[in-house]
């Protein structure tokens, strides 16, 4: 069977640093292989670049289309797509799913939408797909949302969340003539890896514990190992935890240097209190890359914020885990999470707080109630109304406590005391040396975007829009 694998452009990136992450779809890789193994022909489409979805349409005929959803400032886009794709062919199956399909459906459930995946996707596609096949009835394909004539129902869950390992390594083929256009912070081509999924903690502001229940499942040493051998020099670990499973991760670096491996450039995500009590693990690791960054929710600089949040941390982890990081060598980059209910004080703090510790290469979002986080079942009536794509951590989603005004411009001299203030410590010649000359026209185009953070008026037309 055709199946066409489509991941959408937002197109709404006003803000924010996704200039800088263009990461390619591994969850479609993921759902690609498996679907080969079946002997079907599924095609990935990234409509970020090239050609658009009715010349794929035209040219792949696919039976199923699978769309993906993985941000709630998608969900306008994934509509619009799946109207496109009713309109260029009636018959053909219309699946959405991703992470903010699966956590949060409801804003999927349109006529142009047969179903919606709300767990891990490959085991759902290939039953859907046989169910196709045979005729037997969809509602014994589990862990969707279908569309019926008295609405979308439930299917039931799947038994068990599959082992990692039943789950065949991405099809990194089928994204190949899109490979130079991924990149991550200053490097390109960049290729997405995936050890490990879940997360056992609890912040009130993230989906993934809640969409994977807490859990942390793990790939065997061997798969990680030939999946880093299998991929290019510049590799962003797509695990929300890294490092989770200390003895584990030990094991693993010492099986990437018995195999050899050596790359140009790490990027990890990781918890600061992890990183601060693991410096043996950090010593293990550094070798394996030329440069290695790790990437710090760092959240805030308060034990009292760090509480709000359940973060289940106290701010001597982060500056512990700056130090232990920087003594071996790796690269830190932090996130922090701005209130709208902060008060000038506490933009004030998080200054101090970047400046003491040096931490310029830090992003800043505000602090939005996602879909399917316990912030957004507390805010919801205040969130009414609002529109998706303000959904993207650099929109107000109600009147910040200092008026809009205010706020925007404690927020915008947020961004101009970081690393990407082309006016402030680092200027456009120190970015272009550090990149290879093909690279300076992207590297250009992104920098130019940035500089929208620091501009409070961009911030208001928006608001105020």
């Amino acid at each position: 069977m055709n199946i066409l694998l489509v991941r959408p452009d937002p197109g709404n990136e006003r803000f924010g640093l996704g200039p800088f992450f263009r990461i390619e779809p591994l969850g479609l890789e993921y759902l690609a292989q498996a679907l080969l193994d079946q002997g079907h022909n599924p095609l990935i489409v990234d409509l970020r670049f090239g050609r658009g979805l009715s010349y794929w349409m035209s040219k792949h005929r696919p039976r199923v289309v699978g769309i993906s959803c993985a941000h709630a400032l998608e969900y306008d886009e994934v509509l619009a797509l799946a109207r496109q794709v009713r309109r260029l062919s009636p018959d053909t199956f219309v699946l959405v799913g991703g992470h903010a399909a699966g956590i949060f459906p409801e804003p999927l459930e349109h006529d142009a939408v047969d179903a919606i995946c709300v767990d891990d996707g490959e085991e759902v596609l290939p039953a859907l797909i046989a169910a196709l096949e045979t005729g037997e009835p969809l509602s014994a394909v589990p862990a969707l949302r279908l569309r019926t004539a008295d609405g979308f129902v439930n299917t039931p869950p799947l038994t068990q969340r599959p082992c990692l390992d039943k789950i065949p390594l991405p099809n990194r083929g089928l994204v190949k003539r899109y490979r130079n256009q991924y990149l991550c912070l200053l490097f390109k081509p960049v290729w997405l890896i995936e050890t490990a999924r879940g997360c056992p903690y609890r912040c009130s502001f993230c989906s993934v514990w809640q969409f994977y229940d807490r859990s942390f499942r793990e790939r065997s040493l061997g798969a990680v190992v030939d999946d880093f051998a299998s991929t290019g020099p510049h590799i962003f670990l797509a695990d929300d935890l890294f490092w989770n499973h200390p003895e584990r991760s030990l094991e693993l670096a010492h099986a990437l240097r018995k195999r050899g491996i050596k790359k140009e450039w790490i990027l990890a995500q990781s918890r600061c209190d992890l990183v601060a009590r693991n410096d043996e693990l950090l010593r293990a690791w550094r070798p394996l890359a030329k440069h290695f960054d790790i990437f710090f929710g760092m959240e805030a600089v308060s034990n009292d914020g760090l509480a709000n949040i359940s973060k289940d941390a106290e701010l001597g982890s982060t500056v512990d885990a700056i130090g232990t990081a920087r003594d071996n060598k790796f690269g830190v980059i932090g996130n922090f999470l701005v209130d709208p209910d902060w008060d000038e004080p506490r933009f004030e703090q998080l200054w101090d707080f970047v400046e003491t510790h040096a931490l310029q290469r830090s992003g800043f979002t505000l602090l939005t109630p996602l879909p399917g986080t316990e912030l957004f079942d507390k805010n919801l009536e205040r969130l009414r109304g609002q529109p998706w794509y303000k959904y993207d951590m650099h929109h107000l989603l109600w009147e910040p406590r200092l008026g809009a005004q205010r706020f925007f411009e404690l927020y915008a001299e947020t961004w101009r005391r970081s690393v990407l203030n082309l006016n402030g410590k680092k200027s456009w010649k120190h970015w272009a040396r550090q990149v290879r000359l093909r690279h300076l026209p992207t590297l250009t185009r992104v920098l130019w975007r940035t500089q929208r953070l620091m501009k409070p008026e961009a911030y208001m037309r928006e608001h105020s829009g």
